[in-house]
């Protein structure tokens, strides 16, 4: 009788493998964080000069003549553009997932190990999550006090429960664009880019969506960022409660229940396609 271990799959579910599993993805990504710490730092940097350049425009309209509540417009985009850059990261990790695996040289390792596929993608939307909030926590109080902003009565907890649901969303979504550096290496990371800056257009991060054209109005009531971005500045601009998001959770819910599930199915077809054309060691 043989005393190996049983193999992976011939093992009963556990959650507890699941977990070690997960935090075993957030503990390697923080690990390449460290690795290339001063690309995170450069990369940290351009995002604070890009989100001044963006709050001085409020500054600059006061310059000019024009008659705004300069306060309010320099608070209303520096929240647009710090929630942008906390999506937008968690997004691009996502997204990310199989080009970091080329890059690092272990994409056959990662794909053959005893992990499940949810567990990773899982553990990739975890580690992102994590990163993105010490970043705009960061880039939000950096912002603040570089402008000596003034906000009167804001409610963080409704902002948080915004974001935290907006977040669960943004996972779905980048999984669902994940698969696209697999089924094309060629291609597939540009148009991951490209899909992120549809959502940046049309999510109303930096204007309000009434100045978009109808058809783009359209589009923007299924981005999770539009619900997430008009319901942060009601909470830290107007004070606005939790009873006061109803609407806005409840379309961040059901987006996040469909992406999620949508953007599993739609990765696992693509990995089977992958496998079969023999796309996984391909980087071009």
């Amino acid at each position: 009788m043989s005393n190996s271990a049983p193999a992976r799959d011939d093992r009963p579910w556990s959650l507890r493998d699941e977990l070690v599993g997960l935090s075993g993805v957030v503990e390697r990504n923080l690990y390449l964080v460290r690795r290339y710490v001063w690309w995170d730092l450069a990369f940290f940097i351009w995002t604070v000069a890009n989100t001044l350049t963006i709050v001085f425009i409020a500054r600059g309209l006061e310059a000019t003549g024009a008659t705004i509540d300069v306060n309010r417009a320099a608070t209303s985009l520096l929240i647009g553009a710090v929630i942008w850059a906390y999506l937008g990261i968690i997004f691009e990790i996502i997204t990310e997932t199989v080009a970091w695996e080329r890059w690092e040289g272990t994409i056959e390792y990662t794909f053959m190990a005893p992990l499940s596929r949810i567990t990773h993608l899982f553990g990739m939307g975890a580690f992102a999550l994590l990163y993105g909030l010490v970043r705009a926590v960061l880039l939000f109080g950096f912002c603040v006090a570089f402008f000596d902003l003034s906000v009167p009565d804001p409610d963080y907890g409704a902002a948080l429960a915004v974001l935290a649901v907006a977040s669960v969303s943004f996972v779905g979504l980048g999984i669902m664009t994940a698969v696209l550096p697999l089924v094309s290496p060629e291609k597939g990371a540009q148009l991951g880019f490209v899909a992120q800056g549809l959502l940046l257009v049309v999510s109303g991060v930096y204007y309000p969506i009434e100045v978009l054209p109808t058809w783009m109005q359209w589009i923007a009531t299924i981005s999770p960022a539009t619900y997430a971005l008009d319901g942060i500045r009601d909470a830290i601009l107007d004070g606005s409660g939790l009873s006061a998001m109803g609407a806005r959770l409840v379309a961040l819910t059901i987006i996040g229940v469909v992406s999620i599930p949508a953007g599993l199915a739609v990765f696992a077809a693509g990995e089977r396609f992958a496998k079969q054309h023999g796309k996984l060691k391909r980087s071009g």
